[in-house]
């Protein structure tokens, strides 16, 4: 099925040789990096992890998300996510790729992952993280190349590969608690110590991954002849909906907490986010544009009038991703940072050499999805014009 991928029109051509032209980019900002350290990056001693570790953060989100539609098709048997389900798989492959990239260009020397497998500490988050993501991608390898290849060949898939799909289903939400932990485990950063991390991840990433689903769907159905079903789209728009108002509560729930405790390393936190500390406010315009984006595009997606309109419905789908985007990476990895455990504030900007990678990451992962949808759209309108 690979084949179907190196065939298509202009167009197609086109796209993949501006993705390619990113990617060189992105390679070439890279060797700079290896070339002279982190010291290009905007890291720092009291900032050390930043806008790589941010997108990994969003970017396990989406991975995970893709249970929003295994789980009600496999298990609810729901119709309507029929044509649906080989997209949501395919998506969380090169997700996954991203995320491991983007850990593998934060590390100062990349040979050093190395150490998680020749040396495995089990009593390590990392550890554990790495195990998750891994075999995360492996099982979704697995089904979608299962599943896809019964389909094209109009059999029924084996029964085998039932109980990987039903595994599937806890190992996605394991790959965000996990992530969650890594974060909440470490005791001296208040702003993450907190038990209600894990479900704060889980919830944004039901809300980010099946918006940008919703509009990959979109765009399959207006540049190709596949219609994921209009039925399926509009579900999929209330599971955003949903998951966007159950972010949007954790993430006032945590407020309440630190600003009413009166704790002062929680309250400097969202001190620092939402009104900046002693002059220091690089978060601030961020945080109120997300905060903005999040409820005003709540409080249209909670009309299905407006849900129904697929215009609309691609753009509130952007915004939801742009603010998940914003609160989830940035405004997460960042503050947890600031101020220092010693009360100092180091404030923490992207250097361009960051901006690069991470856009050369990004074209990577848009190259695997163009492939693999590509070849998902083949075969399909081949089926159908059987």
């Amino acid at each position: 099925m690979l084949e179907k991928a190196l065939e298509g029109s202009r167009r197609y051509w086109i796209w993949i040789g501006f993705l390619l032209a990113i990617i060189g980019a992105g390679v070439i900002a890279y060797l700079l990096q290896m070339r002279d350290g982190l010291s290009v990056t905007g890291l720092s001693r009291d900032v050390s992890w930043g806008f790589y570790i941010a997108q990994f953060t969003f970017l396990v989100g989406v991975a995970a998300s893709a249970v929003m539609v295994v789980l009600p098709y496999y298990l609810h048997n729901y119709k309507a996510f029929g044509r649906l389900t080989i997209l949501g798989e395919f998506l969380a492959i090169p997700a996954v790729g991203m995320c491991m990239l983007f850990i593998f260009v934060d590390m100062g020397q990349p040979q050093r992952i190395l150490n998680v497998f020749l040396h495995p500490t089990p009593h390590s988050l990392m550890f554990w993280d790495t195990v998750a993501l891994a075999g995360y991608l492996v099982i979704n390898v697995v089904i979608s190349q299962v599943t896809f290849g019964a389909e094209r060949k109009g059999i029924a898939p084996p029964k085998w590969i039932k109980p990987i799909i039903i595994l599937s289903i806890p190992w996605a939400v394991s790959i965000h608690t996990v992530t969650a932990f890594l974060y909440s485990g470490l005791e001296a950063r208040s702003f993450w110590m907190t038990a209600i991390l894990a479900p704060r991840f889980l919830a944004s990433a039901f809300a980010s991954g099946p918006s940008l689903l919703i509009l990959l769907c979109l765009v399959l159905k207006k540049f190709t002849k596949f219609d994921p079903g209009k039925e399926a789209i509009q579900k999929l728009a209330q599971v955003v909906t949903y998951a966007l108002a159950t972010s949007i509560f954790f993430m006032s729930v945590e407020m309440f907490s630190g600003i009413y405790s009166d704790m002062p390393h929680h309250k400097h936190a969202f001190e620092y986010m939402f009104l900046g500390i002693h002059g220091h406010n690089a978060l601030v315009p961020w945080m109120w544009t997300s905060q903005i984006l999040a409820l005003g595009t709540l409080a249209l997606l909670l009309f299905p009038k407006i849900r129904a309109k697929e215009g609309i419905l691609a753009v509130l789908c952007v915004t939801v991703i742009v603010a998940i985007w914003i609160e989830k990476g940035m405004g997460m990895v960042v503050t947890g940072f600031i101020p220092n455990p010693m009360g100092v504030v180091t404030e923490y900007a992207p250097t361009g050499i960051e901006i690069m990678i991470t856009l050369g990451i990004y074209g990577i992962g848009a190259l695997i999805i163009t492939g693999l949808y590509k070849i998902a759209v083949t075969v399909r309108e081949g089926l159908e014009g059987r």
